[in-house]
């Protein structure tokens, strides 16, 4: 039987900060409800449904193994009135999710499912509410990109491959389009000399200090042909603001082979789906 014929949904209407934000709640068929429910936290210019039905799939799964699943669209998308805002504008939006998700008979606490600004938007929300009815956060290709990341990005993993390539020299000596590499080459590592004087924490910072304070789990996702996947990694890595984070030995890091930055192939996607349900079990 497929995910659907396993489990129901419903539409849920909400209040947050005045305006209606609408979505829908999947919940097991038979199966008993349990304590851990799952707020699909959609960032960006993007609704409930997600890239090639990718959120509807997800709750779907999820909810056929017993764990009570909301998508929602946030302010001024899809179906939710009031004005469109940013990712790191999503807090109200976060907490009004929780608080309907909670609702729901036999579910006591949360997991935040978020993707690329998503992502970024659970770690920015967990930084700043410290809200404790959060047991943990899955986080798939989380964004945090600046002008510096991916210059540094590209530097290291396009440009480090294409001058190791004969082809690359051949079409440089030839005066085709070698040259214009060479051009973006010199473009990026002017980005990284540059250093910016910030007079406040920048989102990236904010991400990190969530990581490093959230008491909960923690299940990161990659994708293995991503560039978003590979700035975080990047960032995450090298970059002193994440050096507390880094000190977690808690994470569970899953890389998703064959896999772009949506999930668009089934099998990239049911292997997301798999290790997000096994984390959940872990967690209790």
């Amino acid at each position: 039987m497929t995910p659907a014929a396993l489990c129901r949904e419903a539409a849920l209407s909400f209040d947050c900060a005045g305006e209606t934000l609408q979505g829908v709640l999947a919940m097991p068929t038979d199966a008993p409800v349990r304590a851990l429910g799952v707020l699909i936290v959609v960032g960006g210019p993007q609704v409930r449904i997600g890239s090639h039905r990718q959120f509807v799939a997800l709750a779907r799964w999820l909810a056929m193994h017993g764990h009570a699943t909301l998508r929602f669209d946030v302010r001024g998308m899809g179906d939710s009135t009031g004005t469109p805002r940013s990712f790191d504008e999503l807090h109200d939006d976060i907490a009004a999710g929780i608080d309907a998700l909670l609702t729901t008979p036999g579910v006591e606490r949360v997991a935040l499912w978020g993707l690329c600004d998503g992502a970024s938007a659970c770690l920015l929300y967990v930084d700043t509410a410290r809200d404790a009815r959060i047991a943990g956060l899955a986080l798939l290709n989380p964004w945090v990109r600046s002008e510096e990341s991916l210059a540094h990005t590209h530097v290291k993993h396009y440009y480090r491959q294409r001058l190791l390539q004969r082809a690359f020299w051949n079409k440089l000596l030839r005066g085709g389009i070698g040259l214009r590499a060479i051009q973006d080459l010199l473009r990026n590592l002017r980005r990284l000399r540059r250093q910016p004087r910030q007079k406040q924490r920048s989102f990236q910072e904010c991400m990190a200090s969530g990581w490093q304070s959230f008491g909960g789990g923690l299940l990161v996702l990659l994708s293995d042909t991503d560039w978003t996947a590979r700035e975080f990694e990047e960032q995450y890595r090298s970059d002193k603001m994440w050096a507390g984070a880094r000190g977690r030995q808690d994470v569970v890091w899953r890389h998703i082979t064959g896999a772009d930055h949506t999930l668009s192939a089934a099998p990239a996607r049911m292997a997301a789906e798999q290790a997000t349900l096994a984390w959940l079990r872990e967690l209790g």
